[in-house]
């Protein structure tokens, strides 16, 4: 069986106080604060399998969100690319807010997919997904490049005629054509003098 490239790795999201008047709307935000975890193996005797609150103050609470599979598939070989050569290549976290598990009477974010991906990201973000990123670091910047160029295939470009070499048609799709004599005040006179 052919397995994929793939690590395990944690997600860490932060649940933090929103500062000034917009407190009054929304008192806490979350956001994305890191992926981690690439690095060890193994990786659920390390961070086990179930989130957990790893600190909490009065101004934020930090969850880790573990057990999360990175896979790099050869189809999406451009997505990856687009990625490694990107002035700030990153991790993408899909996250939604979910009832379970909660604090308290609020809702948890909690993360759904962590990609490489800039196709993934753009999907996500099309489907109108709560999609965050964090910088990668280098050696994973290098494991998806080595990938990208062992697999990246790039299409040929065709080369566009230009439009003033394409045929014409009217709206109805029927050849149409172009006269280049002038007409003035309403085409040619017909009958006599209408001036007599």
């Amino acid at each position: 069986m052919n397995q994929r490239p793939n690590f395990q790795v944690a997600v860490v999201m932060r649940r933090e106080r929103v500062p000034g008047a917009m407190s009054q709307w929304q008192p806490w935000r979350w956001v994305l604060h890191d992926v981690t975890g690439h690095e060890l193996v193994p990786h659920k005797a390390h961070f086990g399998t179930t989130p957990r609150c790893l600190r909490q103050t009065g101004d934020e609470q930090i969850w880790l969100h573990p057990g999360f599979t990175v896979e790099l598939f050869k189809d999406d070989a451009e997505g990856y690319y687009l990625n490694a050569t990107s002035p700030a290549p990153c991790w993408f976290v899909l996250w939604r807010m979910e009832e379970e598990p909660s604090i308290g009477d609020e809702v948890m974010a909690v993360p759904v997919m962590v990609s490489l991906s800039y196709h993934d990201a753009g999907r996500w973000l099309d489907a109108q997904e709560n999609v965050d990123q964090v910088p990668a670091p280098v050696e994973v910047v290098a494991w998806m490049s080595e990938f990208t160029d062992e697999h990246l295939v790039v299409e040929a470009k065709r080369r566009k005629r230009p439009d003033s070499f394409q045929p014409l048609q009217d709206r109805f799709g029927n050849p149409a054509s172009v006269s280049t004599g002038k007409f003035r005040g309403g085409g040619p006179k017909q009958g006599g003098n209408h001036g007599e």
